[in-house]
């Protein structure tokens, strides 16, 4: 029988490995370190880039909003109102003059059913320079004016029409007439 005899005081462990494999995550670890720390730098250096263009930004809308309060005071003056309530006056009026009739009428004549009568026809422009048809149509039955909805709807001229009102035939007028109101999509 053999006894297995170890002089040494303390026995030999295998930790060449374990501290070679410890070593090589250390390096991995501080080159990771490295490149994030280069990443935090170059990130700051954006930012300060940033913060410089949106600090020039503000201080340019500043310029301009102090403009804009010297422009107002001398448009508030009493002698330059009656100047701007005449330039409003000419803008709403350039607008209106902005909507062809003829162009109105040829896709009125395209879109409406050949049963119904259009009775009387005015455009209105919005804040937006949206136009819609205030109309006032006829025809000797419903179903033709049902039909003018659903062309209406279907067009890419017009949209949705709300009808503003309805009146039955009389003796004097044998006609169904409503009051429509449509949007238009003419550009001005």
């Amino acid at each position: 029988m053999k006894i297995p005899i170890n002089l040494a005081s303390q026995p030999y462990r295998r930790d060449r490995a374990i501290i070679a494999a410890s070593v090589a995550v250390s390096v991995l670890l501080v080159f990771t370190l490295g490149i994030l720390i280069l990443l935090i730098v170059q990130d700051r250096a954006q930012l300060a880039d940033v913060r410089a263009d949106v600090n020039h930004l503000n201080q340019q809308t500043r310029i301009v909003n102090a403009q804009q309060a010297q422009l107002d005071t001398v448009l508030r003056q009493p002698e330059n109102a009656e100047v701007i309530e005449r330039s409003v006056f000419l803008n709403s009026l350039l607008v209106r003059k902005g909507i062809s009739w003829t162009r109105v009428f040829a896709d009125l004549e395209k879109t409406l059913p050949y049963s119904v009568k259009l009775m009387q026809v005015r455009p209105t422009v919005d804040s937006q320079n949206h136009v819609r048809l205030d109309m006032t149509v006829g025809a000797n039955e419903p179903g033709p004016l049902i039909e003018m909805f659903k062309a209406f709807k279907e067009s890419p001229l017009f949209g949705d029409a709300e009808m503003q009102s309805n009146l039955p035939p009389t003796q004097s007028e044998p006609l169904y007439r409503l009051k429509v109101m449509v949007p238009y999509a003419q550009k001005l």
